[in-house]
């Protein structure tokens, strides 16, 4: 038993640099997909809430618009879409794969719809005497979301940016089929193909901590900023 713990020890010493370098892979796909998700999918999520029937920019057809958008892009199969944005990629960043930041644009595109998604039922979720509030105040649109909608769902926005980056983590694995680099890539290459159990399931474990500490981090800040 402890001989098979010593060997099982230096063989991960021997395929550690390749599995830093993977999870050095997954970490620049993961920051493109969170600066897309921020950037893109929380003012996305945010204009499906306000032009919403009902809502204080009531437009059926940006709603409409906004709305296909995300159902598509996420009801898409990802590995399918990793495909079918290859000539686009190809085209945009002048390689499709064999290089994570190449491997960001299907994790761009899907992190912008799912985040909106959890955007826009974040925003439901707030009471509707708050936004009652901020137009007896006199409050403008931008007032509106930035003083009222977003302070006060910011837990929920808060866990639902955690639950998203781990589904990110996920779609990031994926991108090892096609050789986009990154964690997944590395169980694939190192671990399966080669019939190294040990290897893949080390990468596995890996994985499952990223997430649990994501987890962890995620929960404690969204009940750290929850002042109900």
């Amino acid at each position: 038993m402890v001989d098979a713990v010593r060997e099982y020890i230096v063989r991960v010493i021997e395929f550690w640099p390749a599995l830093f370098e993977s999870l050095w892979e997954t970490g620049i796909m993961m920051g493109f997909a969170m600066i897309a998700a921020i950037l893109l999918g929380l003012p996305l999520g945010t204009l499906l809430y306000l032009t919403a029937k009902g809502k204080p920019m009531e437009n059926i057809y940006i709603y409409q618009l906004s709305n296909f958008f995300v159902n598509i892009v996420r009801s898409f199969p990802f590995l399918l879409l990793v495909v079918a944005m290859q000539p686009f990629i190809r085209a945009v960043y002048g390689r499709a794969t064999g290089d994570p930041v190449a491997a960001s644009f299907p994790m761009m595109l899907i992190a912008i719809a799912l985040y909106a998604r959890f955007v826009q039922q974040s925003l439901l979720d707030v009471p509707r005497g708050v936004t009652e509030t901020a137009h007896s105040m006199g409050a403008s649109r931008l007032q509106l979301v930035w003083k009222f909608l977003f302070v006060e769902s910011r837990s929920s926005l808060i866990i639902g940016f955690t639950t998203a980056f781990v589904s990110f983590i996920s779609y990031s694995t994926i991108m090892g089929v096609v050789g986009g680099g990154g964690i997944g890539d590395f169980a694939i290459r190192y671990g399966y193909q080669r019939y190294e159990t040990d290897i893949m399931y080390t990468a596995i474990i890996v994985i499952i901590i990223i997430v649990q500490i994501i987890q962890w981090l995620g929960l404690k800040l969204a009940k750290k900023v929850d002042k109900r």
